[in-house]
């Protein structure tokens, strides 16, 4: 699909929080069309959970609007959340529920008609490859299984937007495939923004980079751009990471 032919459908228009002094992130402006996976990079503490948090509308801006597929986060928030599926990092799972039990709740808080509801819940089981444990309590599964519990969540009322934060932080080697994989899959039909540390995951997945250090936006391009070749990612990170002067 061209340009000319997608709308925006991730919007940040001088995205501001501040605490007291401290600016958690500063005039953050960007714009991510229909069809892009976005990865968004920067040193811990540079501002990528507050700009997502504020993207989702989990917290209110100090400054600056946020917008997922055209609605205000501040003034639509449920017509934007409707579009939109978000995976924050480490997100609260009811240990006790089985994974069928807590897609059955999550349905229900949603509104999914019955109809529809039995028949999407066994989709994302399969689209997550969660049938091995579907009966088990999410208390005891691995960290790989709650992550795909917690990616069943996010897909189940068929967002159009992907908002990630760290979707592979403390996974294994194979698990980090499998869900590259699925964001590979999922990026062909819907828009995504993903936060990682893993910079091989960027060269992998993505189409485009945002990379925030201290609060600010310093860089917002194609894969090409920031980086000739995956093996210098680490050297092009630190260039950004260091405060000028």
């Amino acid at each position: 699909m061209s340009d000319a032919n997608r709308s925006p459908m991730i919007e940040a228009e001088g995205l501001s929080k501040y605490y007291g002094g401290f600016a958690a992130c500063e005039d953050v402006t960007f714009s991510i069309q229909q069809g892009e996976v976005v990865a968004f990079l920067g040193p811990n503490g540079a501002g990528k959970s507050t700009t997502m948090k504020l993207l989702t509308g989990y917290l209110a801006p100090s400054a600056g609007r946020a917008r997922i597929a055209g609605h205000d986060m501040n003034e639509d928030r449920l017509a934007g959340a409707a579009k939109m599926g978000y995976l924050p990092e480490n997100g609260p799972l009811y240990d006790e529920m089985t994974p069928r039990m807590i897609l059955s709740f999550f349905a229900d808080a949603r509104g999914l008609p019955s109809a529809q509801k039995r028949n999407r819940i066994d989709e994302v089981i399969g689209l997550c490859d969660l049938g091995s444990v579907v009966g088990k309590s999410i208390g005891k599964l691995s960290r790989g299984f709650r992550q795909r519990v917690g990616m069943a969540l996010t897909l189940l009322h068929e967002p159009d937007v992907l908002i990630m934060d760290e979707p592979t932080a403390g996974l294994d080697p194979n698990q980090i495939g499998e869900v590259r994989a699925m964001i590979k899959r999922l990026g062909e039909s819907k828009t995504i923004l993903l936060s990682t540390h893993i910079l091989q995951e960027v060269a992998a997945i993505a189409d485009r980079v945002l990379f925030i250090t201290e609060g600010r936006l310093v860089f917002d391009g194609p894969i090409d751009k920031f980086s000739a070749d995956a093996e210098n990612l680490d050297k092009r990170f630190q260039e950004l990471t260091v405060a000028p002067g």
